[in-house]
């Protein structure tokens, strides 16, 4: 069985889920968009203030797990435009520090559902 792992240094989670899951030895964070965790609202429309947000917010579970970005193994980016892809990296790099961890990334429209479903509450 795992351990939840909640913090209200990062948005509460929008739906039936944790913000991340504690095995033991492994823990598994669940996806973060840029929310600011005391209002709820996105931050902003700027890709490198929104890439901030999500990375604050890892980094705040990570810390209530006793954990830091030098334990993360692999990270996992989706991307609504590639034209996003330096400013999103630049952001990232200032977050990691070698040895990096693995990491995927893919183009995806499904953040801007989400977002435009979050503006009309």
């Amino acid at each position: 069985m795992f351990k939840a792992i909640s913090t209200e240094n990062a948005p509460s989670a929008i739906g039936p889920y944790s913000q991340a899951a504690d095995l033991g030895n492994l823990v598994f964070i669940s996806g973060q968009i840029p929310l600011d965790p005391k209002t709820m609202e996105f931050v902003s429309d700027e890709v490198k203030e929104q890439t901030a947000q999500v990375m604050k917010n890892i980094e705040a579970i990570l810390t209530e797990a006793g954990l830091s970005f030098r334990n993360v193994v692999k990270m996992n980016i989706f991307l609504d435009s590639m034209d996003d892809f330096a400013t999103v990296n630049e952001v990232y790099a200032g977050f990691l520090e070698e040895p990096y961890p693995a990491r995927q990334l893919w183009k995806s429209a499904s953040f801007q559902k989400v977002q435009k479903s979050k503006s009309k509450r």
